[in-house]
C-alpha cells in the first residue's frame, strides 16, 4: 500500500479528525487514526467509543490498497514540522511498518493491525429518521445553544443539546437549570415529529467542521441510539443521550409586562466593568429600572468595594430591581448577535427573557432565559 499526499493537506484533515481522540483511551488502539486506502480514495477515520469521526481525501498517486492504524500523535506532531510537500507513504500491511518519505529525510513508524479498530455502529432501518439541512442551519443551532448545555453527571440528558423536529419548524434547546436557550427555525419541514438530544462533545466537532462546508447540504439520519451526519468531506457518527428532555416550554414565562430595549454592547461592556466589583462567590449584578434609564451596580462588602453604572434605555413597566450571575447574563449578552437587545420581566423572582432586537433571517426566532438571584435585603 502505497501513496503520495500533500504533507499540508493531509494535516488540515487530521487535525480535524483528531479533535475526537480521548487522553484517556480505554483501547490502546483509539490512540491511532484508522488509514483505509480504496478506489484513490483515502478515508481517516478516529474514534473514541461514542463518537467517530471520518474525512476523506481523493488521491492521484496511489499503488495497492489496504488498511492500517497507525499512532495520531507522533504523526500529527511530525506533519506540523513540515513545511508544505509531497509525502510518499510506503505501507507494509502484513509487517505494519509504515515508511514516509520526503524530499530530504525518511521516517519510519509502527502501526498495528486495522482490524482491531472498533466497528462503526449502525442505524436501524426501521427506526430511522433522515433529514436534508443547509450548514449554514445546523451551524447556527449549535452555535446559538452549545454555550448553554450543563455539565451534570446527576443529569446526563441536559449536558446536550435537545433538537426536535415538527412538521413546520426545527428546535434546538440547551439549559444548565441557570440558563436556557431556544433557537428556533421555520425554514425545516418534514413528515414526521421526531427528537433527539446530541452530546456535547459531537455538538463541539460539528461546529468546527461545519464552516468548511460552504452552503453544501448535511444529512442528517438517526435512531434511538446512534445519528450520522453525513458533509461533503466528512462524516461524523456519534452515540446519542438516552432519557426524556425536561419540558422546557413550562419555564419560560409568558406573561411579562416590564420591557426594555438597550443598546447589546454597551451593557456588555458596562456589566465587564461593574462585574469587578461583585462578590467573588455569588458574582451578583443588580439592574434598577425605570424612567427609561438603567443603573447597573455591584458590591462586594467583604473588601468594602463596590461599583455602579448609569445607561440609557427604553423601558416600559413597573420601576423594578433585579439581580443576576454577571458571568452568566455576559454570555448571554455575547452569544446574541443584534445591536439592541430587548428583554422581557414579570418580577425580580422570575426568568429574564432575552431576544435580539433585529434578526439576520426571517426564518430564525432566538430566546435566551436566564434565572435571577436573590437580592439580599
Amino acid at each position: 500500500m502505497k501513496f503520495v499526499i500533500s504533507s499540508t493537506e493531509l494535516l488540515s484533515h487530521l487535525q480535524a479528525v483528531s479533535r475526537v481522540i480521548s487522553t484517556k483511551n480505554t483501547l490502546p488502539i483509539l490512540d491511532n487514526f484508522l488509514f483505509q486506502l480504496e478506489n484513490n480514495e483515502l478515508k481517516i477515520t478516529a474514534s473514541d467509543l461514542e463518537t467517530t469521526l471520518i474525512t476523506n481525501i481523493t488521491l492521484e498517486n496511489v499503488t495497492d490498497e489496504g488498511s492500517i492504524a497507525i499512532p495520531a500523535r507522533i504523526l500529527t506532531d511530525t506533519l506540523k514540522e513540515f513545511p508544505d510537500q509531497p509525502l510518499t507513504f510506503d505501507i507494509n500491511t502484513e509487517t505494519f511498518s509504515v515508511v514516509i518519505t520526503t524530499e530530504n529525510g525518511k521516517y519510519n513508524v509502527v502501526g498495528q493491525n486495522s482490524e482491531d479498530f472498533p466497528q462503526m455502529p449502525l442505524i436501524k432501518d426501521d427506526r430511522k429518521t433522515s433529514i436534508q439541512l443547509s450548514s449554514e442551519l445546523l451551524l447556527n443551532g449549535i452555535s446559538n445553544t452549545l454555550f448553554a448545555t450543563a455539565d451534570d453527571e446527576l443529569r446526563p440528558v441536559m449536558n446536550g443539546i435537545y433538537i426536535e423536529l415538527f412538521t413546520d419548524s426545527m428546535t434546538f434547546v440547551a439549559s444548565d437549570a441557570h440558563k436556557l436557550v431556544r433557537y428556533r427555525r421555520m425554514d425545516v419541514k418534514v413528515d414526521q415529529e421526531s427528537s433527539f438530544i446530541l452530546p456535547k462533545k459531537p455538538a463541539s466537532l460539528l461546529k468546527a467542521i461545519l464552516p468548511k462546508e460552504e452552503n453544501n447540504d448535511v444529512l442528517v439520519e438517526f435512531d434511538d441510539k446512534n445519528a450520522f451526519f453525513t458533509l461533503s468531506n466528512y462524516k461524523l457518527v456519534c452515540r446519542l443521550v438516552e432519557g426524556n428532555y425536561p419540558s422546557y416550554n413550562s419555564v419560560i414565562p409568558t406573561n411579562n409586562p416590564n420591557k426594555l430595549t438597550i443598546d447589546r454592547l454597551e451593557l456588555y461592556n458596562a456589566l465587564k466593568r461593574v462585574a469587578l466589583f461583585s462578590n467573588q462567590a455569588s458574582n451578583l449584578v443588580k439592574l434598577e429600572m425605570k424612567n427609561n434609564q438603567m443603573n447597573v451596580s455591584a458590591q462586594d462588602i467583604d473588601f468594602s468595594i463596590s461599583a455602579n453604572e448609569r445607561l440609557n434605555c427604553q423601558y416600559e413597566g413597573d420601576e423594578m430591581e433585579i439581580g443576576f450571575k454577571s458571568s452568566f447574563l455576559i454570555e448571554i449578552l455575547s452569544n446574541l448577535a443584534s445591536t439592541d437587545v430587548l428583554a422581557e420581566f414579570s418580577d425580580s423572582s422570575r426568568a429574564g427573557i432575552f431576544f435580539p432586537a433585529e434578526k439576520e433571517n426571517e426564518d430564525e426566532d432566538v430566546l435566551m432565559l436566564l434565572m435571577p438571584m436573590m437580592i439580599k435585603g
